[in-house]
């Protein structure tokens, strides 16, 4: 081949040249806005505890919850979604800390509302797993299995406290069947009308989930394999999409992000609401361990995962990094 002959005739890396030349043209862009923090605020502590599974999380008490929303709004992350970690001893089968006005939860929305107001969406976990001492979404039927319908009852319950307590957003994660039509009732019927429902509509049965059910003290034996769904499955998923949206969704999540990017990329093609992905807790603690031990540049990896996010259709990203990622940006 001559140098001088049409070979290439086309020339991609001419877009690729300099760090100018790939930001200017490159397709996607993180912004501090498509970022929400979970985290976990803990009943009964008088310091932070650090969760030993995801290096630089920890379970807040109230304070350093107040100090960490007040940070995530200087760095421009948009949202917040809250977990609370009660007791031990207030955990039943019922789990009826979790519709305690006066519960963990319930207490740091008033704090954090108090505290930042309307400048970051103040989202909340409406599932009854951190507070049944069973450690499923749901209550059980007398043969053990959790009873999908009493469930219900309890997620309405459980909406219109944190709605009283001042939460922008609900996030029903518990899987079950018609739980976003039950939960928009409840806001509706109590004057909450503008409270948002974040549906978590494909959510799979991973195991990514361990270091979560340390940082939120899971009792759960077993598994959750009868209401989370296949990882093998997708049709499944746009089936429960078109539920959500049928029963009053705002938004709708795909959780584990990155393993599902495919599932991701679908809803997001056939939905005109936003759409979320969580960054979860096995995904975080992967990285950040193999960081630790020199394998690859966290920085890099960080932002490589939370890119191909966007990427694949992501509005929002809920991510454990969010507020040091949206400094950085």
């Amino acid at each position: 081949m001559t140098k001088y002959g049409s070979f290439p005739g086309a020339r991609p890396r001419r877009l690729r040249t300099t760090p100018a030349m790939r930001r200017m043209v490159a397709e996607h862009r993180l912004h501090p806005a498509d970022l929400i923090l979970p985290a976990f605020v803990r009943e009964g502590i008088s310091e932070p505890v650090p969760i030993s599974a995801m290096p630089g999380v920890v379970q807040h008490t109230r304070d350093t919850l107040r100090k960490a929303a007040v940070e995530a709004v200087e760095a421009g992350v948009a949202g917040i979604m809250l977990f609370g970690v009660p007791e031990d001893a207030k955990k039943d089968a019922a789990g009826t800390a979790g519709t305690d006005p006066d519960g963990i939860l319930q207490v740091a929305i008033r704090d954090v509302r108090a505290e930042v107001g309307d400048d970051l969406v103040i989202m909340s976990d409406l599932c009854l797993d951190e507070y049944t001492d069973h450690g499923h979404c749901g209550v059980l039927d007398a043969a053990g299995r959790v009873d999908n319908d009493a469930t219900l009852e309890r997620y309405a319950e459980m909406a219109q406290v944190q709605a009283d307590a001042g939460v922008h957003a609900v996030g029903p994660s518990g899987m079950m069947d018609g739980q976003v039509g039950v939960v928009r009732d409840a806001l509706d019927q109590t004057g909450h009308e503008d409270v948002s429902i974040l549906a978590y509509t494909a959510k799979y049965s991973s195991a990514f989930y361990g270091p979560f059910r340390e940082a939120v003290g899971s009792s759960l034996k077993g598994d959750r394999k009868t209401y989370q769904q296949d990882p093998a499955n997708l049709r499944e998923s746009l089936r429960e999409l078109a539920l959500d949206l049928d029963e009053g969704a705002d938004m709708v999540m795909v959780k584990p992000a990155l393993p599902y990017l495919d599932v991701l990329a679908k809803i997001a093609e056939s939905v005109d609401v936003p759409v979320a992905a969580y960054q979860i807790s096995g995904e975080y603690a992967m990285i950040e361990a193999a960081a630790e031990k020199g394998w690859i540049d966290r920085d890099k990896a960080i932002m490589e995962a939370l890119t191909g996010i966007k990427r694949a259709g992501a509005n929002m990203i809920l991510t454990y990094w969010a507020t040091e990622v949206a400094r950085g940006l």
